[in-house]
């Protein structure tokens, strides 16, 4: 299965957190042509999401993360590789060849994979987890006006071949205010603000294609998508979740939750 679902273990409301980067299996039918030294602690994953938002489910919040890498495929690009950024930052691609270093994860470049094997990935491991998540809407949507969709991700604080400056702590992304209700918003943001880290909005991350598909205000599917520096929650070599650091980052993702919330049972009294 290429994802996992975790139901709420309080009532249940129509709020999903996705974490599709989360992933770190590689299926066995492919693993052989990955560099097997690479593959034993993939790079570029969003390590510990899960631990981080696990307050989610006691919420009422139902979760769903990736088990694969995305290195065997992205969840959050585009199918067809359209570009997200037209800024010229390099972003890796819906099937990556390299990590966000440039290092090739193939044992061999013949390994890469060609047209035929990115449709049967496709079709395989990222049409599955979007197709569970529009149930998911269609679902909520039976009972309630309006939906609600978190996208979790982390990065390292500086990446140098997308951004030549240190990342913000928190971005908050909604493609320029076009996924999700403006009241969402301004309580995502407001509370993201009131603690004492650095937050931007839409700068330099506006969403990835996750929050772009499903972010249909119009349709009162509402996404945002929150990316963060892993130094605030994990020990600087990426190995280890650090209970003690985490402890600030996830106190204030736990009240922007109840805030999001309470926003969004407004919207679906009016």
């Amino acid at each position: 299965m290429p994802f996992t679902i975790i139901e709420p273990s309080a009532p249940k409301i129509p709020f999903i957190l996705s974490i599709p980067h989360c992933g770190v299996a590689f299926p066995e039918e492919i693993k052989a042509t990955y560099n097997s030294e690479l593959i034993r602690q993939p790079d570029d994953t969003d390590w510990f999401l899960e631990r981080l938002y696990d307050f989610a489910s006691d919420l009422g919040i139902t979760i769903i993360h990736a088990n694969y890498s995305r290195w065997v495929i992205d969840l959050n690009r585009d199918p067809e590789s359209h570009p997200l950024y037209n800024d010229g930052r390099i972003i890796t691609a819906l099937t990556p060849v390299t990590d966000f270093l440039g290092n090739a994860i193939y044992s061999k470049p013949n390994l890469e994979p060609n047209k035929e094997e990115v449709d049967r990935r496709l079709a395989t491991y990222y049409w599955p987890y979007y197709q569970k998540i529009e149930k998911l809407i269609h679902e909520f949507q039976q009972e309630y006006r309006h939906v609600f969709f978190w996208d979790a991700h982390s990065i390292r604080s500086f990446v140098p071949t997308i951004r030549k400056d240190k990342f913000p702590e928190l971005i908050l992304g909604n493609n320029d205010e076009t996924t999700a209700h403006s009241e969402l918003i301004q309580t995502a943001f407001q509370t993201l603000t009131n603690a004492s880290f650095q937050v931007t909005h839409n700068t330099p991350f506006k969403g990835g294609h996750l929050t772009r598909y499903f972010g249909k205000p119009s349709k009162n599917v509402h996404a945002l998508q929150l990316e963060m520096i892993k130094s605030l929650y994990m020990t600087e070599d990426e190995l280890y979740y650090d209970e003690e650091k985490a402890k600030r980052v996830k106190s204030l993702l736990q009240s922007t939750f109840k805030a999001i919330i309470q926003t969004l049972h407004n919207l679906n009294l009016k």
